[in-house]
């Protein structure tokens, strides 16, 4: 089968299994294992940011930043369609007891009129606007990126109120690659960062989230508070530097990929429309009075898996287990 479902699906190769056998570990509760060390200290360099702290997926890292940005009653400006918001079990609630003010732009990109004119007032009656989180690239917006100006845009303003903006990068890297901005850059205007390794760079698990030395002083203790401390967990780790230092660059291939499925989609006759493609996600719109299960059974029929993603709309990720062959095997294989 060729798995267009996520780019979580990725299994690690040969070599970085070699990597990941080979670390050295210690008990990261006790703050020890010399590989996760190594690990959070590679990905808050890379970014410009004082620390890191590695956890087991990126909900995790998400919604530790939202509990430690956040106390019960205040209030986070996202987009309705964020990972925070949809996809991470109603935790803004549950862990962090926040409200939330949504945005509604079905790109998933907020603009800066989006944070200026949601910010509540001092009033009794409202919640206290305390936080913006933005998502690069945004899944909902079909792996779309940021625009380097209204992410300082938005920064400027955050700074001026002095409101801390986050990031949910769990595709960050993928937005690097496409727009060209460095990591330096990016981490630049964030007060906190959650990095994904187990979606485009291929590692079996691990999130990092990074920013200040006090933000990851008390993020631990909240990771903690979630059961997120782990022991020898360096063996996992390891992946995530064999990622970062051989699997960010050729994320271009998977955008290159996923662009020649969408120009074939774009094509079919059972096809409204393919949102634009950045990266490596395609989001197809069917015709008026498909159904997306007929078309993901079709495609499973073909060899191909991939997922409905909303009401007549289905969703494919390439990947570094997606080769050239597959997506031409993809191509032959839409036309039914």
């Amino acid at each position: 089968m060729i798995d267009l479902r996520s780019d979580t699906v990725t299994k690690p190769t040969t070599d970085m299994k070699s990597f990941m056998m080979n670390a050295e570990v210690g008990d990261d509760v006790f703050e020890d294992d010399p590989t996760v060390i190594q690990l959070e200290e590679m990905a808050a360099n890379m970014f410009g940011k004082e620390a890191g702290l590695f956890c087991p997926s990126g909900t995790m890292t998400n919604q530790i930043a939202l509990m430690t940005h956040l106390k019960p009653g205040d209030e986070v400006i996202c987009s309705r369609e964020s990972h925070i918001y949809n996809y991470e079990g109603g935790g803004i609630a549950r862990n962090a007891g926040a409200s939330v003010r949504l945005i509604e732009r079905k790109s998933g990109l907020l603009e800066l009129d989006d944070v200026v004119h949601n910010i509540n007032p001092d009033d009794v009656h409202l919640p206290v606007t305390k936080l913006v989180a933005l998502e690069n690239t945004c899944n909902r917006g079909g792996g779309n990126c940021y625009d380097l100006k209204a992410i300082n845009e938005i920064k400027t303003y955050c700074d001026q109120i002095n409101l801390p903006l986050h990031l949910d990068g769990a595709r960050l890297f993928n937005a690097i690659v496409k727009t060209e901005v460095s990591s330096q850059t990016m981490g630049s205007f964030f007060d906190s960062i959650s990095i994904c390794l187990s979606k485009g760079l291929g590692t079996p698990l691990g999130s990092v989230l990074l920013g200040s030395h006090s933000f990851i002083k008390q993020a631990r203790r909240n990771r903690k508070v979630l059961g997120g401390g782990m022991r020898q967990v360096g063996i996992v780790a390891a992946a995530g530097i064999y990622a970062l230092n051989n699997n960010v660059e050729r994320l271009a291939d998977d955008h290159r990929h996923a662009q020649l499925i969408a120009d074939a989609l774009s094509s079919c006759s059972w096809i409204q429309q393919v949102l634009e493609v950045e990266t490596n996600i395609v989001v197809a719109i069917l015709n008026h009075g498909y159904e997306n299960n007929h078309f993901i059974d079709r495609l499973k029929e073909n060899g191909i898996l991939a997922i409905p993603f909303g009401k007549g709309r289905i969703r494919m990720v390439t990947h570094l287990d997606v080769k050239e062959s597959d997506v031409s095997k993809v191509i032959d294989s839409l036309n039914f």
